[in-house]
């Protein structure tokens, strides 16, 4: 294929391969909008949900623990369940991306600019 051009022909299957990694990354980005992630806190009390690129979508609070002299107690509550969710999302981004490096063949734990 591309014989005579010394290492051209190993620069052109690069660039197709980078290209074909930022298709895949963007797709993967794509996909990870439409993921959605629970977190909760107080044995189920408090759930949060957000997609796996981290927005936050939903907050779902059992209505038991509005009491009003526990107003400290439901807001810690509220953001255990949506530092769990966005932990959640960020796990599953990671999945995500060394599923993709593997299939692509590269180093485990190698990151991307983007």
């Amino acid at each position: 294929m591309m014989k005579g051009l010394g290492g051209l022909g190993d620069m052109t299957k690069m660039m197709k391969a980078a290209k074909d990694m930022q298709d895949r990354m963007q797709k993967m980005q794509e996909d990870l909008g439409k993921v959605t992630v629970t977190g909760e806190s107080g044995a189920g009390l408090v759930k949060a949900s957000c997609t796996a690129k981290g927005e936050l979508t939903a907050l779902d609070i059992d209505p038991s623990i509005f009491q009003p002299s526990e107003k400290e107690v439901v807001e810690d509550l509220i953001l255990a369940a949506i530092k769990d969710a966005q932990r959640r999302a960020q796990d599953r981004m990671q999945s995500e991306m060394g599923r993709i490096t593997q299939e692509l063949g590269l180093p485990a734990g190698m990151t991307f600019p983007f």
